[in-house]
């Protein structure tokens, strides 16, 4: 069996030494497959393979495990911006290692970009060895992001069944009181954490839409502002291809007929430039005569 046989049949990320060891092999045999690259040593007692996501050696070299957006997009949950590590660490971690350098100890200087989270947990023992559960994730993207980016993130998990309605009240019961208010805007009905965050770029703008809306001979659009624009949020995993256009441009000519106008916005503007987004849709009314009287 080789090494990677072995973490693929057990279903790991990280070996510690003791099941290395009950697996047969001893410190020489660890010692070598290190030297010669069929291992990677994170942390003492504690291997992975190569190729092994940066991040959740970046968590194991440190003594913590993945936190916030970067345990949520290891989950396959929407994160706007997973760049850096985000680590939880207990309350009494101690002797902690740079994130990039095991020999290290962590300063102010070598954290390279990595976001330390402190504090008790939802579920501490939920979670893998070098994550922590879903759940807490989400508690903890609530208290380090923008509010439109962790109700995106909810949303996702809502939408993909990972997270329960349950899940929400012990999220919310473990937010402070200031961010209360974002409960009501919770919709797992966006199929997509950019349409999420486009959802709260009309509401902003103070356009009446609603989302997922089924039309006759089109099926369901993201979106339809003040009953005419169908607005949907293409990415480039869904619209690669000619046979995604073609069928793209015959949804547009089906909805034209049926006297709908049709916009279709990019990821990068919904996140870095919704102003164009905002302007796209006032020009569209205004350009039928449906004039908005209060832009926000």
């Amino acid at each position: 069996m080789t090494w990677a046989d072995y973490f693929r049949v057990n279903n790991l990320q990280i070996a510690e030494t003791g099941a290395l060891n009950a697996a047969g092999a001893n410190w020489r045999v660890l010692r070598g497959a290190v030297e010669n690259g069929f291992l990677v040593r994170a942390r003492r007692g504690h291997y992975a393979l190569p190729g092994t996501d940066a991040h959740i050696l970046e968590a194991v070299r440190l003594g913590g495990r993945l936190a916030c957006v970067s345990a949520a997009a290891h989950a396959g949950i929407f994160a706007l911006d997973s760049t850096f590590a985000h680590i939880h660490l207990d309350a009494n971690a101690s002797r902690l290692r740079a994130p990039h350098d095991r020999l290290q100890q962590l300063t102010a200087d070598n954290r390279d970009g990595v976001e330390l989270h402190w504090g008790g947990l939802l579920a501490p023992t939920a979670g893998t060895e070098f994550s922590v559960a879903l759940t807490d994730s989400l508690v903890q993207i609530f208290r380090c992001q923008q509010p439109r980016s962790a109700i995106a993130s909810l949303d996702n998990a809502l939408h993909q069944r990972q997270t329960t309605s349950q899940d929400v009240t012990a999220i919310f019961a473990a937010l402070p009181g200031d961010l209360q208010y974002l409960r009501p805007l919770i919709d797992a009905r966006s199929e997509s954490g950019q349409e999420t965050l486009l959802r709260f770029v009309v509401r902003e703008a103070g356009f009446d839409f609603d989302i997922q809306v089924e039309i006759s001979g089109v099926g369901r659009v993201d979106m339809v502002v003040e009953g005419r624009i169908v607005v949907e949020a293409d990415s480039r995993q869904h619209h690669d291809g000619w046979e995604a256009h073609v069928r793209d441009r015959s949804r547009d000519r089906v909805l034209a007929a049926l006297g709908y106008l049709s916009l279709r916005v990019l990821y990068r503007d919904i996140v870095h430039h919704p102003e164009r987004i905002v302007a796209a849709i006032t020009g569209l009314l205004s350009a039928t005569g449906h004039f908005r009287t209060f832009i926000v």
